[in-house]
């Protein structure tokens, strides 16, 4: 038991913790993958979906394995009977907790998600073109990781991801083969994860209000990005390292200074 919810799974590697558990729907959220890894970190409940009478059950890997270990079955298993008394059933996570969305979909019997930057996998042999995360695949079992065998096909939700990181858009491609209604909102320049610009002015909130809605509108979230783009120094330090690395350098030097703008009034708040 912690101060503010119920441990429901202890392993040495995965846990599960569930916070306001006698309401009647419930948003599962995954930790995404942290630096240094090695500890579980407090579960806290996402208060927009509380106040609202979601119960929220937070899940997390101690190291950064994708959750995939000798406790994943077991885990599994549990999910299942965890999730078993409520109607509706929700998630969201960002890049490895994205993965595990996807990964934990059917035994969550997910009905939408929305996924921030998401892996399809990190097996070699899966997305070669991947390499960002082949420290955390030495020892990935690739049969246990497989997404697709596993996929709640019906899961409907979007997936989030900036259109100028090939290998977001790479592995997004592939979940929507396995997953056919969730639709790719592209948002430029957002970065990786891809709401770095809604977290920074303040849409992100909003877009996970579409899960409390049950509709998730991949034009509605574009808006919220562009709004925030305009005073984003992310946004601006995004565009600048695309138009380098595309050698446009005019539209690079512009973004640049855009983007000291945006810090220096950032720094007089």
């Amino acid at each position: 038991m912690t101060a503010k919810g119920r441990i429901l799974f202890d392993g040495e590697r995965l846990r599960a913790c569930l916070f306001n558990a006698e309401a009647p729907k419930l948003i599962v959220t995954f930790r995404q993958r942290v630096t240094p890894d090695g500890a579980f970190s407090e579960s806290r409940p996402v208060q927009r979906f509380v106040k609202k009478n979601y119960a929220h059950l937070h899940l997390q890997a101690r190291c950064n394995d994708w959750y995939i270990n000798q406790e994943t079955d077991a885990f599994e298993a549990r999910l299942r009977e965890i999730v078993a008394p409520y109607r509706r059933v929700v998630g969201t996570g960002f890049s490895m907790g994205g993965y595990g969305v996807l990964r934990f979909s059917k035994a969550l019997g997910l009905q939408h998600a929305i996924l921030i930057s998401p892996q399809f996998s990190i097996a070699p042999e899966v997305v070669p073109r991947d390499r960002r995360y082949r420290d955390s695949a030495v020892g990935f079992d690739a049969a246990l990781g497989d997404v697709a065998r596993r996929a709640k096909r019906g899961m409907k939700g979007v997936i989030l991801a900036d259109p100028f990181r090939p290998l977001d858009i790479y592995n997004a491609r592939l979940i929507q083969e396995a997953f056919p209604k969730l639709a790719l909102c592209r948002l430029g320049c957002g970065g990786h994860p891809a709401t770095r610009v809604l977290g920074e002015s303040g849409g992100f909130g909003r877009v996970q209000g579409l899960l409390l809605r049950g509709q998730v509108d991949p034009s509605e979230i574009i808006g919220l990005h562009r709004a925030g783009r305009r005073e984003s120094a992310t946004y601006w330090r995004h565009l600048a390292e695309t138009a380098e690395a595309r050698g446009r350098a005019a539209l690079a030097q512009a973004a640049r200074g855009q983007q000291a703008a945006r810090e220096a009034a950032a720094a007089k708040t």
